[in-house]
């Protein structure tokens, strides 16, 4: 029987837009819920039996099994997550959470973040479920809460509590890789084979409080200050791993250049270059100030928060490094912390995604990228999960696709989910 893996994916991306799971990393937010009932409703209707399960009350996860569950072969786990990170409206050109199509162009909180990948495994599950045409491969469909605050309340809470839902499952793919950019002129699909590991910094100045009109030469802001200048103006050196020097060896490839400098390299990315650069070098960027009471006071004690990402084979050296940029009279401590992961770029799986986005852009190329930010691969890989980024997009060249993650007015083009449909479906078939 014939299908259309992309008839339903516009709608289903819309409505799950429309199901405002704002994740504000507290209690705080709308929960996932109602998203996961919407969703385990769909896999319901074409006759998907799935689990739903919540860590905390709202904090809700979908979990079915699907394909082949009689193969021999080694389990396939499919995941996206349902929370998205909030947005304010007025600064929007249109309501976040009303997913209007404008040019061409899907709006709303969760287009690219990463409702958008959901509303293609949905809609390509759905039309193979009814058509009869399900995988030869014992697959798991995942979708999981909390994924925005780090997954302790979804991917994680289900690892460490829920193990048995992941039995024969070796590999998985999920967000952050398959989107197209362009390079030398021709068009270049990255797959992403690792991340980088999160060290969520706690800063603290301590010096001698007093009344803030005497001289205070022992000011807690002010040492604090100074090692947050310091790190604000410290440039962590290159050090790119072995994706990312496969990917290199691409860009060098597409555009004739004989360069070695990764900087150099990497300004062929346009403004794509703001995730791929910070894929290359560990990073830290201070994001919140807690100090004072009152005007007239000066205190004793300053804390900064910063995010610190380092890459594959950095964990063990990076604190120090930190440490050692903020000076003496800055405490630096881990706050939240967790795993890099890099995966080698070979194998049948990679081959799959390659020869899928092949067969429905014959003249494009694929390569390798570490992504700077983190996702649920870091909990599937205490189960020995090998995963990669797949969410495949063929995206307009001027789009600056990578400032859409957590941006303002995030969008996703139509047509690139359609393609996205396609190629996921000739995926499946692949992998």
């Amino acid at each position: 029987m014939t299908y259309e893996p992309a008839s339903e994916v516009v709608e289903i991306c819309r409505d799950l837009i429309r199901i405002d799971t704002s994740n504000f990393g507290d209690d705080s937010g709308p929960g996932e819920r109602k998203a996961a009932e919407h969703v385990a409703a769909l896999l319901a209707e074409v006759g998907i039996e799935s689990e739903v399960l919540e860590s905390e009350p709202g904090r809700t996860s979908v979990v079915a099994r699907w394909g082949n569950q009689d193969s021999s072969r080694p389990g396939l786990l499919v995941h996206g997550h349902l929370d998205v990170v909030p947005a304010q409206a007025q600064d929007w050109q249109v309501d976040p959470f009303a997913a209007e199509i404008v040019d061409g162009y899907l709006y709303g909180r969760g287009a690219v973040d990463m409702k958008d990948f959901d509303a293609i495994c949905l809609s390509v599950v759905r039309a193979r479920q009814r058509a009869g045409a399900v995988p030869d491969r014992p697959i798991t469909l995942v979708f999981t809460a909390d994924e925005e605050a780090g997954g302790v309340l979804g991917a994680h809470w289900m690892v460490e509590h829920r193990p048995d839902l992941f039995e024969g499952c070796t590999e998985a793919v999920g967000e952050v890789g398959g989107f197209s950019t362009e390079v030398g002129g021709q068009r270049l699909y990255l797959i992403e084979t690792g991340e980088k590991g999160i060290a969520w910094l706690r800063l603290t100045a301590r010096g001698t409080a007093g009344h803030g009109s005497m001289q205070a030469p022992d000011n807690a802001l002010t040492h604090l200050a100074r090692g947050l200048v310091a790190i604000g103006e410290h440039e962590w050196p290159a050090s790119p791993g072995p994706s990312m020097e496969l990917l290199f060896a691409k860009v060098r490839e597409l555009t004739g250049s004989d360069a070695t400098d990764p900087d150099v390299l990497l300004e062929h990315f346009g403004p794509a270059v703001r995730m791929l650069g910070a894929g290359v070098r560990n990073s830290t960027n201070a994001t919140m100030l807690q100090a004072g009471y009152k005007h007239n006071v000066v205190p004793g004690e300053a804390v900064a928060y910063v995010d610190g990402r380092y890459l594959p084979g950095h964990g063990e050296t990076f604190l120090s490094e930190v440490q050692a940029v903020v000076g003496d009279r800055v405490t630096v401590e881990p706050h939240i912390s967790d795993i890099a992961l890099e995966y080698p770029f070979e194998g049948d799986l990679v081959d799959a995604m390659t020869v899928a986005l092949h067969r429905h852009d014959p003249t494009a190329h694929v390569a390798p990228f570490v992504m700077s930010g983190g996702t649920d691969a870091k909990a599937w890989s205490k189960l020995g999960i090998t995963s990669y980024g797949f969410a495949p997009l063929r995206l307009p060249a001027d789009l600056d696709f990578t400032a859409l993650f957590h941006g303002v007015d995030e969008r996703v083009p139509v047509d690139a989910l359609e393609f996205g449909c396609r190629v996921f479906d000739e995926f499946l078939d692949l992998a």
